[in-house]
């Protein structure tokens, strides 16, 4: 349809289209810009441009999208051909717009009804026209504003305002509030008395959880805090005392100030309930609680000391044991004698006297079978019985060490030459048995008095040992010297003089009476010379028969074998 038709009187322009002009010059402008076009200028009989009322730019967008579309509308009358065909687009346009967003007119452009249609034109330009127009554009007239952007016979503004389209709205639900939806009532769910328990409990967990942490790192500070001990304490817990029982004695022994319950604690902390060991403890100064806990988790208890010295016979060593008030029990029979091992032997309080016995006994047993099987095979012995009677006999007639393995010689070469030993202390264990002393010096008629241990009077070893000897005096007695000595008298110094022949061995004893008398201030007669050949070969004089000689008045200068 052509859409060239007359302006109407006046200035040249309906009154619809006159304010359809001035609502679509900002959108018309927008359109303009958006399709790279420069900005067109006002025709000449265009009135100035007015301020923009405030108000309307204010306005919300429902407003510009009833104002672009009644732009619209008013270009669809303008080009209708009749007034009352105007009017029938107008209200078909309007049923259609509910369907179809309306085009954007120009900004800053009065809106013009007139359009004229594109022309052909040659390849080349006319000299008398400004600018030609392209193909495919539609050419205005002067002074005529250009048409919407979406009216463009190229398409190239379709897909920009297809992403674009306003929706249109009446006036009334424009200028109405954005409908806010009323809050929704809770659910029945929420409101039932299982779900509000459950939130109290669990609320409920929540604070428990949170007090428990923080008595958690108050009871962990208390815990490994230094405790109030300002020096080394002892305490004895006694069994079957439970956590509260123990926590208890050790505030009242002033080891820990803290409260109990922080004791109970720590040991489940250290998943230690089952292992709190009675004991005698020793805490040390500041000790803190987490190192008393760990002590006696650990079953550090103090640890004494019992030391048995070698030469007892078993019913010494009983006293002992019975005289030490750590030891606890009693011990039913004196153990046989030689089978006690004299030793130093660690304990904690509470260790009965009877386990004492049999940890010595063990320990005895032990050391017998490993020297055994390392013994001298040239030993006069047939059993590991006889040689701890040896052993005892050599613990008794010697206290130094490097001695030990010289009697040991003397007595197994009088073995293996069939002497009678002839040893003192045979005779005083045959006279005191356990006992271990006689209380005075060996007189001629208790070393003639026959016993079954009195080796001036047996031949061979006495039936049984005469005290428990030492680890040394086993040890010497299963690998004894390689020497031929027979003999060995006191040099009067704490040691002995041995000798091979007898009369070296009256030397020897000669030698030691002059000593004595040095001592005793008196002077010495003249030694007699003894025998060119014994008559038997003499035993050895040991300290008790050199006692028992000045006791009884023995003959100065002679050294006769032992009666």
């Amino acid at each position: 349809m052509n859409s060239q038709s007359a302006p109407p009187a006046g200035d040249g322009r309906d009154p619809v289209r006159r304010d359809a002009q001035g609502q679509s010059e900002p959108s018309a402008a927008r359109h303009r810009v958006a399709a790279g076009l420069p900005p067109q200028a006002p025709p000449a009989d265009a009135p100035p441009p007015q301020p923009a009322d405030r108000s309307r730019a204010e306005v919300p967008k429902g407003i510009l999208g009833l104002a672009a579309e009644i732009s619209r509308l008013a270009t669809l009358q303008a080009n209708a051909p009749a007034g009352g065909a105007a009017k029938n687009a107008i209200k078909s346009d309007a049923a259609a717009s509910a369907a179809k967003p309306a085009d954007l007119p120009l900004p800053g452009r009065s809106t013009s009804a007139k359009v004229v249609a594109a022309a052909p034109t040659s390849a080349t330009p006319s000299s008398d026209t400004p600018d030609s127009a392209s193909p495919g554009r539609v050419v205005l007239g002067a002074g005529e504003p250009e048409a919407p952007i979406s009216a463009r016979p190229d398409g190239v503004a379709g897909s920009y305002m297809e992403s674009r389209r306003i929706a249109p709205r009446s006036p009334r639900a424009a200028l109405e509030p954005d409908h806010v939806p009323a809050p929704s009532r809770h659910s029945r769910r929420a409101r039932n008395p299982l779900v509000i328990v459950g939130n109290a409990v669990f609320t409920a967990l929540v604070l428990v959880l949170i007090v428990a942490g923080a008595a958690v790192v108050f009871g962990k500070s208390q815990f490994e805090a230094p405790g109030p001990l300002q020096e080394d304490k002892i305490v004895t817990i006694p069994p079957r005392l439970g956590m509260l029982e123990i926590a208890d004695l050790l505030k009242h022994e002033g080891v820990v100030d803290a409260h109990r319950l922080i004791f109970v604690g720590g040991v489940f902390a250290l998943k230690a309930r089952s292992e709190l060991k009675a004991g005698e403890y020793l805490f040390p100064k500041r000790a803190s609680m987490k190192d008393v806990v760990e002590t006696i988790v650990e079953g550090k208890v103090v640890q004494h000391q019992l030391t048995v010295p070698e030469g007892l016979t078993s019913e010494q060593i009983v006293a002992r044991l019975l005289d030490n008030d750590i030891l606890a029990g009693n011990i039913k029979d004196v153990p046989r004698e030689g089978s006690l091992l004299p030793d130093s032997y660690h304990f904690n309080r509470g260790f009965t006297r009877e386990q004492m016995i049999q940890r010595m006994r063990q320990a005895q047993e032990r050391l017998v079978r490993d020297v055994w099987e390392r013994r001298n095979p040239d030993l006069p012995l047939k059993s590991p019985e006889q040689l701890v009677i040896l052993a005892s006999i050599i613990e008794k007639e010697t206290g130094k060490a490097d001695e030990r393995t010289r009697v040991a010689a003397v007595l197994t070469n009088r073995l293996k030459q069939k002497m009678k030993l002839q040893s003192d202390p045979t005779i005083i264990y045959g006279l005191a048995y356990g006992k271990g002393a006689l209380g005075h010096p060996l007189t001629k008629s208790e070393i003639a008095q026959p016993t079954p241990y009195n080796t001036y009077v047996i031949d061979g070893l006495p039936p049984g040992p005469i005290a428990n000897p030492g680890r040394g005096s086993i040890e010497a007695a299963a690998n004894p010297a390689r020497t031929k000595e027979l003999y060995f008298v006191a040099d009067g110094t704490g040691g002995h003089a041995f000798a091979e022949s007898y009369e070296q061995h009256m030397k020897n004893v000669a030698r030691l009476r002059a000593i004595e008398h040095e001592q005793k201030g008196e002077t010495p007669a003249a030694d007699a010379q003894p025998p060119a050949s014994p008559p038997r070969p003499a035993p050895a004089l040991t300290p008790l028969q050199r006692a028992k000689r000045s006791a009884n008045g023995a003959s100065k200068g002679t050294a006769a074998p032992a009666q």
